[in-house]
């Protein structure tokens, strides 16, 4: 017998494909906003200032969500960075796939793939001003964020 199949398929089974790739995009968003709570949550434990989630898969192909948030030093962009990896480690079981800036520790980039999390001095934070930059993205606002400490 042959691993080969000869035949028209069924129109039908085209709508149930459609279907089908339109409640995974549905899955993979939830899933994406989800993680980016995650995030918040743990950067808003740290003390974070003016977190900002935006959701940025209308307007780039890059991720689907940045997270941008403010720590007051250092050692506190460090701690802020620390906690989000422990997080997402434990309710995730995720790594990031790329992290910038742990020596400097003045801008940290920590790259979930979906989701892309910037945690900058205010110095950094003014100079570069992502907000800006990515104007044209959604503001998501998530409770238990602590948006607009610091």
């Amino acid at each position: 017998m042959s691993d080969y199949f000869q035949g028209n398929l069924p129109l039908q089974s085209v709508s149930h494909s459609q279907s089908a790739i339109r409640g995974l995009k549905a899955q993979t968003k939830e899933v994406s906003e989800d993680l980016a709570a995650t995030i918040a949550a743990a950067a808003g434990e740290r003390k974070a200032g003016d977190i900002l989630v935006l959701r940025v898969a209308d307007v780039s192909y890059l991720a689907d969500y940045f997270v941008i948030m403010t720590g007051y030093s250092r050692v506190q962009v460090r701690a802020i960075a620390a906690a989000i990896e422990d997080k997402v480690e434990a309710e995730w079981q995720r790594q990031p796939l790329h992290t910038e800036g742990q020596a400097d520790s003045s801008w940290i980039l920590l790259d979930y793939g979906e989701v892309i999390v910037h945690i900058m001095m205010p110095g950094e934070r003014e100079f570069y001003n992502l907000e800006a930059f990515w104007g044209h993205a959604e503001r998501i606002s998530l409770e238990g964020s602590h948006q607009g400490e610091g």
